[in-house]
């Protein structure tokens, strides 16, 4: 946290024993200091603690009063911090912001200026690494003297019960804050980027001292500067605000001239407020001040929003949202109804604490406020879930698309009635995810919940089911499934992919009856939703009679085969399974397990293979047999039907 400055801590309470003539209490209001914030608080402005607000265009004294014995000291003082947090405790802890004001920046009750605005901006994303340099300067020290304190100039400010105190100091100065954010891709690993970016600000001031940065930085830092965007917050008036590390840099060096130049530039960075009751008793006073542990309790709650906030923003960016509109309108459906309850709750916030304050509540309202959001829907627990479910669902999804990055995903149906509808187009085999579209439950509980105001109705606030709801990709039969279904996919996609008349695609089709995936077959104005196509058939048996190669050809494991394509070379394959050559085709008449080759020229070795035909296409080619018409045969047994190895017998022709 921040150190407190010491000199006018110590003239405020100089000012408030001198005053203690003006109104004895056995307890009385204290003395206040606290964070400016970047709002225009000057000696003389009355102030409302209830609300954190001050009150514009009335005062306890003329202006010429105010200016007349104003005691200004000047104060001069640096300071240079880095923060590699961005949590609101640590923001706040920077700012010297104390509980009871941080209470009402998070009630949204306090609208912050120039550097303040810091605390407001925050990371869109996780994969984002992010370090903050501060930058302050105090110039000068002005107070109110006793002349003022022991002559008022207008007492009926005390009736009107508008304020609680006045401001009696102000500490001036300015404040830079430059944010460094560097992204984080997902091959890079998050926490070597952040120590690397942290050393990188932290060099900030030893670049500017050795004068052209650029020129004192090796090849990776240079890179490394590339790569980092700047967001500045300041009290400074700058012709532009730097986006760059290299414009930081340059900045840098000249913020310690920026007000020593134009000292009257300065702004107010913290304020000293004396309690009007201490004038009279007529006087609205601050009755209670908000309990640390409930200010505590609420920042948590506003990290927990800010974290699922992020999340959801980082699915937004997935490029898989934008190819399925049913995620896509569920993530837009969460993102309204979240940023409707976090409206309300600020509402609800900025209603109890100025009441409380007052006297008007208890702390125990602002506690209500808190066991409604623990018992809503929108706790951290059921955002978590939710969240997970989702980036799940999408982790899902596109993992199978990559594996299909050839085969376009059609996003919508006009687009698919496009592909159906192609003359030159008869065969459309589609990989469709039946189950994105459904009835979320959870996104069902948040609308009906938001129906009416959550925290009118504390009282009546029920504690949402913590049950989980099992996804669907998350079921081990549907799993196995879908496994099974890109298998055969992929496969008959590779072996028809230059067929012009046939087209493959991914789309999403709703279909509660084969959960999952299933491949969709549309081919002469039918649809088969259960479409299984051929697949690789085990490795042919040879056997050589008379010179004549007799080949055993089995049907495809899955799809309906009519006829074999039978394909002979002298070419041996490459390990990869690549063609090596040229290969001979021939088709057999129908699936008859016997096909026999004849009138092959004499070759010492000759390699056969098939593949299985079905009416949409052909399956992907099986494992390649060697033989010889010289006697000697070798046969490599399919790997994905029996094993790896290879069998060798010889065969004596008859």
């Amino acid at each position: 946290m921040r150190d407190a400055v010491s000199l006018p801590a110590l003239k405020c309470r100089d000012v408030a024993k001198i005053s203690l003539h003006l109104w004895t209490k056995t307890v009385l209001p204290k003395t206040i200091e606290m964070a400016a914030l970047g709002r225009a608080l000057y000696p003389g402005m009355l102030y409302d603690c209830r609300r954190d607000s001050f009150i514009p265009g009335v005062t306890l004294w003329d202006k010429q009063s105010l200016s007349k014995d104003l005691d200004v000291h000047r104060q001069p003082k640096t300071d240079l911090k880095f923060v590699a947090s961005d949590s609101l405790r640590d923001k706040t802890s920077v700012l010297d912001v104390s509980a009871s004001l941080k209470a009402s920046f998070l009630g949204g009750l306090v609208e912050v200026g120039g550097s303040a605005k810091y605390l407001s901006d925050k990371k869109s994303s996780d994969r984002q690494s992010r370090v903050t340099m501060q930058y302050s300067q105090t110039t000068r020290f002005e107070q109110l003297t006793m002349t003022q304190l022991g002559k008022i100039s207008y007492p009926d400010v005390f009736e009107q019960k508008t304020a609680t105190h006045v401001v009696t100091a102000v500490l001036y100065g300015g404040q830079a804050f430059m944010v460094f954010d560097k992204a984080v891709s997902e091959k890079e690993d998050k926490q070597e980027v952040e120590g690397n970016l942290r050393v990188m600000v932290k060099k900030i001031p030893l670049f500017s001292i050795e004068g052209e940065g650029a020129l004192k930085m090796n090849e990776y830092e240079k890179k490394m500067a590339d790569n980092i965007s700047c967001t500045f917050y300041g009290d400074y008036e700058l012709q532009e605000n730097p986006t760059t590390y290299m414009e930081a840099l340059q900045l840098y060096k000249k913020l310690p001239s920026l007000l020593r130049q134009r000292e009257n530039d300065a702004v107010p960075v913290r304020v000293w407020l004396h309690p009007l009751a201490r004038f009279d008793s007529k006087a609205a006073k601050l009755e209670r001040e908000i309990g640390e542990t409930l200010v505590a309790k609420v920042e948590g709650l506003l990290e927990e929003l800010g974290d699922a906030e992020r999340r959801c923003s980082d699915l937004g960016q997935n490029t898989t949202i934008s190819d399925f509109q049913d995620v896509r309108e569920r993530l837009k459906t969460f993102q309204e109804s979240f940023g409707i309850y976090k409206v309300l709750l600020r509402k609800a916030l900025a209603t109890v604490l100025p009441a409380i304050r007052g006297g008007q509540a208890q702390d125990s309202s602002l506690a209500d406020i808190l066991t409604a959001h623990a018992n809503s829907p929108f706790r951290a627990s059921k955002l978590k879930q939710w969240l997970e479910n989702v980036n799940g669902e999408v982790d899902v999804l596109s993992s199978y698309t990559r594996e299909l990055n050839e085969v376009p995903v059609i996003t919508s149906s006009a687009k698919f009635n496009s592909i159906l509808f192609n003359p030159t187009v008869d065969t459309v085999i589609c990989f469709s995810f039946t189950s994105v579209k459904y009835e979320d439950k959870y996104l069902q509980t948040i609308t009906e919940f938001l129906r009416a105001d959550p925290f009118e109705k504390q009282s009546t606030v029920q504690k949402s089911s913590d049950q989980d709801i099992q996804p669907w990709f998350s079921n081990p039969e549907i799993s196995k499934k879908m496994k099974e279904n890109l298998c055969l996919f992929k496969s008959f996609f590779n072996a028809n992919k230059d067929k012009k008349t046939t087209r493959f695609v991914i789309s999403s089709i709703s279909d509660p009856s084969n959960p999952g995936i299933s491949i969709r077959l549309y081919k002469q104005e039918k649809v088969d939703d259960r479409f299984q196509p051929v697949s690789k058939p085990p490795a042919p048996s040879v056997d050589i009679q008379n010179k004549n190669v007799i080949l055993k050809l089995q049907k495809s494991p899955t799809g309906v085969t009519t006829r074999y394509r039978v394909e002979y070379g002298v070419t041996q394959p490459d390990a990869s399974g690549a063609d090596g050559g040229t290969w001979e085709t021939i088709d057999t008449p129908d699936t008859k397990e016997t096909f026999i080759l004849s009138g092959l020229q004499l070759a010492n070795q000759c390699w056969v293979r098939y593949r299985a035909v079905s009416d949409v296409g052909v399956s992907e080619v099986s494992e390649s047999v060697q033989f010889s018409l010289q006697g000697k045969v070798t046969v490599p047994l399919g790997k994905s039907w029996v094993s790896a190895e290879f069998l060798t017998f010889s065969l004596l022709f008859l």
